[in-house]
């Protein structure tokens, strides 16, 4: 029997946080405690229930191996089993470079990484986690604006987290939403922060700073607290371009000069390509400067090479002079295509991270479009006034080995410019663009192997030493690879499809468009191909044997 309330102070209804609607009123009998109270699992035995098998009885392949318990339950849990082979041992060599470090934890689950060591010191109180989240994703946001892949950013995120003592953090990164969030442990709430990218540009010199902040903050002689870490970022922020407005434009200038060159231009060619590189580069900024969207930034931008090779093509034929038009327009393309987005978006799809690369092809489709939009119009109004343009003859006539070399040499270093790239790294991709140009015209026209084959061979060595100089000086790889690969990228294949289509010839416009994504294809896996391959053989400098870094796997196929 339940006692009977001694007053009526004791009647007074509960509270509704204390009451459930399961709870018998008062006066109501209330049930009997059961003898055993703890609570029971839906997968226990039931009592009585024998799972012993009779003998002689056939096994299984799914009966319980000997040794293990039948259930699974609370009361009868198994012994912790450990594989015959032993758990393996991931080595983190102090001595590499914090990226292979980060990459190599980063791809391990939360559970089996090790314990940090906290590389910057801070208060007994501990690390003042919002405020390290804050850092860790303004630095990422720098990172990802400036053309970073994905895994590099998260990588970086990882690092700057681990250095403060924050050992359990999941970095995530998309093409617009970088988010972190940390559990301090599994009984404890995780807190989560996010920032969304706004604006992008192409600043290596900000890149390769940042890239110089995080190894300071992973270093264990570099004492760099919360305090300096943002005065620093709130430095590089500041910092102004290396290079005036002129100078871009003068840049891309040479850089279309040098194009129209390289695919069989003299001296008449190089200085119409320049001036019309110039004035697409001025209509671009001045669209830019009123709000105009990117996209139709690069519509404007592909028209003045076009119209110089249409006029061109109109007074050569007017006046019987012997030029190429046809390397005119190329070489306008050749500043436009945007090589280093199309290399960003492969390169996360091969790392396995499909969003941010899906995004980032999509936003090379789109500058694509508008290039064809731009050089289109202009086409369909050339062949309206009768220009004849040829799509069948070829602007690569007869290979000029030295002059080639000088001009895919010039056009390397005005890209660096234009990526606005530190000086003392501009020299070297310069010379790296003409390595790739030689091993692809030793491939190609002496050779005679397929274009697609050769550019993929020169991406992949522009990969290669690209990686071993960013390792080499423990900086992001972008500005001593982005800058090479121009040489390589398909500008005429471009024209000539663009060509085709308006002149009705669909067969061979789409033939040739093709032939320009197969390239572009080659270039991005290329360099991507070269990368891996430093990081799996070759080793850093002082690191001796290097820690080995997990594949990327999303799904298994068995």
């Amino acid at each position: 029997m339940v006692a009977e309330p001694d007053g009526p102070e004791d009647r007074k209804p509960q509270s509704d946080e204390a009451h459930s609607a399961f709870t018998p009123p008062f006066g109501v009998e209330q049930p009997p405690v059961p003898d055993d109270d703890r609570p029971t699992s839906e997968f226990a035995l039931p009592e009585g229930l024998n799972t012993e098998q009779p003998a002689g009885s056939e096994g299984s392949a799914f009966d319980t191996p000997p040794g293990l318990p039948a259930s699974y339950g609370v009361r009868q849990s198994p012994p912790a089993f450990t594989p015959a082979e032993g758990i393996p041992m991931v080595r983190i060599v102090k001595e590499a470079p914090w990226q292979d470090q980060m990459r190599t934890l980063l791809r391990m689950p939360v559970g089996e990484r090790p314990v940090p060591e906290p590389v910057q010191r801070h208060d007994d109180a501990g690390p003042a986690v919002p405020r390290v989240l804050d850092l860790t994703l303004r630095i990422g946001e720098l990172l990802l604006a400036g053309g970073e892949g994905a895994e590099d950013v998260e990588t970086a995120m990882f690092g700057v987290s681990r250095a403060y003592g924050l050992d359990r953090c999941e970095p995530t990164v998309t093409f617009t939403l970088l988010s972190i969030s940390h559990q301090p442990s599994l009984v404890e709430d995780p807190v989560t922060a996010s920032r969304t990218v706004r604006r992008r540009g192409t600043d290596y010199t900000r890149l390769a700073a940042v890239y110089t902040l995080i190894d300071d903050i992973t270093t264990e002689s570099t004492d760099v607290t919360l305090e300096e870490a943002y005065r620093r970022l709130a430095e590089i922020r500041r910092n102004r371009h290396p290079y005036p407005g002129w100078a871009l434009t003068v840049a891309s200038g040479v850089l279309a000069g040098s194009a129209s060159v390289l695919v069989g231009g003299d001296l008449v060619v190089f200085v119409a390509a320049a001036l019309c590189a110039m004035l697409g580069d001025r209509l671009a900024w001045l669209c830019a400067g009123r709000g105009l969207p990117e996209f139709y930034q690069f519509v404007i931008a592909a028209m003045p090479p076009a119209a110089m090779g249409v006029a061109l093509t109109l007074l050569s034929s007017a006046e019987h002079w012997d030029i190429r038009p046809s390397a005119v327009v190329t070489g306008g393309l050749f500043a436009l295509l945007p090589g280093r987005a199309l290399v960003a978006g492969v390169q996360d799809g091969l790392t396995g991270y499909y969003i941010t690369a899906s995004a980032r092809l999509l936003e090379v489709m789109y500058f694509f479009i508008a290039i064809v939009i731009g050089v289109l119009l202009v086409l369909y109004l050339g062949v309206q006034l009768g220009a004849e343009l040829n799509p069948d003859s070829s602007i690569h006539t007869h290979p000029r080995p030295l002059l080639q070399i000088l001009v895919s040499v010039a056009l390397s270093f005005a890209f660096a410019i234009l990526l606005q790239q530190e000086r003392s790294t501009v020299l070297l991709v310069s010379l790296n663009g003409g390595v790739a140009w030689v091993v692809y015209a030793a491939m190609h026209d002496v050779g005679h192997i397929s274009p697609v084959a050769a550019t993929a061979v020169a991406a992949g060595l522009v990969g290669l030493f690209g990686q071993l100089l960013s390792r080499y000086q423990f900086a992001s790889a972008l500005p001593y690879v982005t800058a090479a690969i121009g040489p390589l990228l398909p500008g005429s294949a471009t024209y000539f499809g663009l060509l085709g289509i308006a002149q009705n010839d669909l067969d061979k416009g789409l033939a040739s468009l093709s032939k320009a994504v197969a390239l572009a294809l080659a270039i991005a896996i290329g360099v991507n191909l070269g990368g891996e391959i430093s990081r799996l053989f070759l080793r850093v400098p002082g690191g001796g044997r290097t820690s080995g870094r997990r594949a990327a796997k999303r799904t298994r196929g068995f």
